[in-house]
């Protein structure tokens, strides 16, 4: 049997249009609620009987669990809550922002009394605690990040140990043979935030299979000054840095390398990767490997949205592909070709 967003996708519309055509809560255009039906007829889908009891029930609500920690990007954070909130107004639903320290209490306390019809987790940790509340509550849940164990999860998150590969790739095709990464700060990776890890173990791994020195690094403060500094001192033939890092510390590369007399691209390439700030205003604009937070929490309220609307809340990891755009800050070098990578 199809599902509602097989017919909201043949249709043409969102899986909210759908709900509402086929239930006649709201006014619609007489033709699209006539191509919904026609569509929804021909694909043979019947709305679950108990899917609408529980319709009217609903709160049009959507929790979105984003705790504030000490070490929290403002930025990054506040990006995703508001594309979270966005994507959920297309769909018919407002969001309820829940940022307590204590994330499994907020969870469980929208949950029980139902304030919301599903939730989107967002600030993953790898040991994330409100993973396996997530697998007792009866509303259902999307995370926009991955735990260590994603068992019966609905997970999504762009492909961080891809970012770093094609990262590291860019540069040693490039002709670069000693490469840096500024990380996050280091009490963010401790705490066990999912997706520096993942990067951080793609640019090991990456690096370590083509055959180049390189080297890591966490800021302490909010510039890259430090990081630069301690990335010359491992590696004095320092030509490549990847940043996967917060807006202040990657601004601040193209100074930070000024004080040893180094210039993007002239003298070191960088590239950002797995980040949701744009380069364009920095002193020197970096290529960049986006984190696309529209991408990822659309897609996110699009697979909430079809399980709330319709019982149907299959457990799987969609990993989003790395896109790269650049913008003139790797500059290829004249080097002997390295044996080629698998």
């Amino acid at each position: 049997m199809a599902t509602i967003a097989e017919v909201a996708e043949a249709a043409g519309v969102s899986i909210s249009t759908v709900s509402y055509a086929l239930s006649g809560k709201r006014s619609i255009k007489p033709a699209t609620r006539d191509r919904v039906l026609a569509v929804a007829a021909e694909l043979g889908y019947s709305p679950n009987a108990s899917a609408r009891m529980l319709a009217a029930q609903r709160s049009q609500i959507i929790a979105v669990s984003e705790p504030v920690h000490a070490d929290t990007d403002d930025t990054a954070h506040m990006t995703f809550a508001m594309e979270t909130t966005k994507a959920a107004r297309v769909a018919g639903y407002d969001t309820l922002l829940l940022v307590h320290d204590d994330a499994v209490e907020g969870m469980s306390r929208s949950a029980a009394t139902s304030l919301a019809d599903g939730i989107v987790v967002l600030d993953v940790d790898e040991d994330d605690p409100r993973v396996e509340l997530s697998r007792t509550l009866s509303c259902p849940t999307v995370f926009i990040g991955l735990p260590a164990d994603t068992d019966g999860l609905v997970c999504i998150d762009l492909d961080f140990e891809a970012a770093a590969r094609i990262a590291v790739d860019r540069l040693v095709d490039s002709g670069h043979r000693a490469l840096g990464l500024i990380s996050h700060r280091e009490d963010t990776v401790l705490r066990g935030s999912n997706f520096p890890r993942r990067f951080l173990r793609g640019f090991i791994a990456q690096a370590e299979a083509r055959g180049v020195a390189y080297a890591v690094t966490h800021p302490h403060g909010h510039t890259a000054q430090g990081s630069v500094d301690r990335l010359l001192k491992k590696l004095p033939e320092l030509d490549g840095i990847v940043l996967n890092t917060t807006t202040d510390v990657a601004a601040s590369l193209s100074p930070a390398l000024a004080t040893h007399g180094l210039s993007i691209p002239e003298d070191v390439s960088a590239i950002a990767a797995g980040v949701t700030f744009s380069t364009g205003r920095f002193a020197v604009p970096l290529d960049v490997i986006p984190l696309d937070a529209h991408a990822s929490c659309e897609a996110a309220v699009r697979l909430l949205v079809t399980a709330i609307e319709t019982g149907e809340h299959t457990p799987q990891t969609v990993l989003l592909v790395p896109d790269y755009r650049e913008a003139g800050s790797v500059l290829a070098r004249s080097r002997a070709p390295l044996t080629p990578h698998p």
